[in-house]
């Protein structure tokens, strides 16, 4: 027997169990992906830096690339079990055992889970996955064939001692690949059609039509987007807008059962079902949110039209308390983020959104519910898969990344963008067109200045805006004469505040600094 025989059909059998695992966590209400249950215990257990520096780092990327990491590492375990136990039964089967209860263990800890049924499907996922790598093996005595070394006497025709019972014969080469080839492609399609059904396969929210605003906006107003290309959009499309979370699988939440709770530090405790949400005043509002990680002219950061109940009302149903002082938002996969509670009752367009862009709020970024929070970054405000309110103390109650070194309060700093040209871009001699973005949600942006070569200052023309909680899109000629050049930009709120010239990297409350670029001029 060979040593790659022994790895593959090792890592067939963990990808079978897998397969089975995703199936039903797909299919089952109750039972959620193995792959990401594991994958979130190492979330939850590392470092806040390292957690932090993975975002930084891979942005969006992170929660993919951490659930083929974990993947990755059970086919090798398997692979490398196999090796060591091919004829060691109980070696394979103890540790498929343990694999089984290491997920049922991280499953069962996922919000929603149902207990009997995880247990069940991974039992049965570890014995599907066992039998597959056992019968990818040869038997002790195939492998001393293979070897050239001698079968014991009294050694059957397939290995086992006269009067034992006989065991399977050991699968010929063809025969393995046939069966290795049958299993991946069996896997591939199981175990995709599991994850499609996590991605929210079982639920369209799109379905869903949401009634008309009782104060709506009217449409977007001039977007530089259309005469400069490169420019960021006034409006980010769905499809473009940042997401950044720590959920490694969508949450699957189901509108008829899904409940709003409003509890804590209130005069009564409330529940909103999904129907009595929507029958609610809605309004539209838009807002631009980023995240924290962001960095100096990073995109972790967009703009929508979110349709929704003002957050002070649905409040006001439940009865604020004098003492109460941090409003904590708490998500179907146990996430939380708090903020002052004045900063939900000052006046600010807080929603608890359940539409983006003219659309039933996608399922990846947080339906049905969600928090948008003009002027404060998303790790103490933007809960999605909203499922409670929770009005409490300010000190020891903290949201999730708080305890991982983030700062309790986030207002998001006033910033600015270059997207055009875009950095190394090479241009022609003469006026150049240099356009961008900047931000200042609730406060608004007064200007906005670009330097060449850190000289003199020139003011950009700014498109209007309708909100003071959007980013505003910008632009000015600069005249360039050949070689390489530095563009640098800053910008003025509305509160007459120069943006932080830093530089400051994003932890523990935000980047800061001009950004700067350089151009080749021919």
């Amino acid at each position: 027997m060979t040593r790659a025989r022994a790895a593959a059909a090792g890592a067939l059998g963990v990808a079978s169990a897998l397969a089975v695992g995703e199936l039903a966590a797909g299919l089952l209400a109750g039972m959620p992906s193995p792959v990401d249950a594991v994958g979130q215990l190492v979330v939850d257990g590392a470092p806040g830096a390292v957690v932090t520096g993975l975002i930084s780092t891979l942005g969006a990327a992170n929660r993919p690339l951490l659930a083929l990491g974990t993947v990755a590492v059970a086919l090798l375990l398997g692979a490398v079990v196999a090796v060591v136990g091919h004829d060691r039964p109980w070696l394979t089967s103890g540790v498929f055992a343990a694999a089984a209860v290491l997920g049922a263990a991280a499953s069962v800890a996922q919000p929603g889970a149902d207990v009997l049924l995880v247990v069940v499907v991974m039992a049965l996922a570890a014995l599907v996955g066992h039998t597959v790598l056992r019968r990818g093996l040869p038997t002790p005595a195939a492998s001393l064939r293979s070897s050239g070394q001698a079968i014991p006497a009294g050694a059957g025709p397939t290995g086992s001692t006269v009067g034992s019972p006989a065991t399977a014969p050991p699968l010929a080469r063809r025969g393995f690949l046939r069966l290795a080839i049958g299993t991946g492609a069996a896997v591939l399609l199981v175990g995709a059609a599991g994850r499609w059904w996590l991605g929210g396969g079982r639920i369209d929210p799109a379905s869903i039509a949401l009634p008309t605003p009782a104060r709506g906006l009217p449409p977007p107003g001039p977007d530089l987007a259309t005469s400069v290309a490169g420019v960021s959009p006034a409006m980010t499309p769905i499809d473009d807008f940042f997401r950044i979370d720590t959920a490694l699988g969508v949450p699957r939440v189901d509108p008829e059962t899904w409940r709003l709770r409003i509890h804590g530090r209130v005069d009564r405790e409330v529940e909103l079902t999904y129907d009595e949400l929507l029958a609610l005043p809605l309004r539209e509002v838009d807002v631009t949110i980023a995240c924290v990680s962001n960095e100096v002219g990073g995109d972790l950061i967009g703009t929508a039209r979110w349709l929704g109940v003002p957050l002070a009302e649905v409040l006001a149903l439940a009865g604020v308390r004098d003492d109460a002082e941090q409003l904590l938002g708490r998500s179907a996969d146990g996430w939380t983020a708090g903020f002052p509670v004045a900063l939900a009752l000052d006046g600010r367009e807080a929603l608890v959104a359940v539409g983006m862009q003219g659309e039933t709020l996608p399922a990846v970024h947080g339906f049905p519910a969600r928090l948008v929070v003009p002027g404060l970054f998303g790790y103490v405000s933007a809960t999605k898969w909203l499922t409670e309110l929770e009005l409490a103390a300010w000190d020891g109650v903290d949201g999730y990344w708080i305890p991982r070194g983030w700062a309790k309060e986030a207002p998001v700093k006033t910033s600015s963008r270059i997207d055009v040209p875009r950095p190394g871009a090479r241009v022609p001699v003469g006026d150049v067109v240099v356009a961008g973005v900047a931000w200042a949600p609730t406060r608004g942006i007064a200007q906005v200045e670009v330097a060449v070569d850190g000289g003199a200052w020139a003011v950009a023309e700014m498109v209007p805006v309708g909100s003071e909680d959007t980013w505003v899109q910008w632009r000015v000629d600069v005249p360039l004469g050949p070689g390489r050049h530095r563009l640098t930009v800053r910008a003025t709120d509305g509160d007459g505040a120069v943006q932080s010239e830093g530089p400051r990297r994003p932890a523990p409350d935000g980047a800061e600094g001009w950004h700067a670029i350089d151009v080749e001029v021919v």
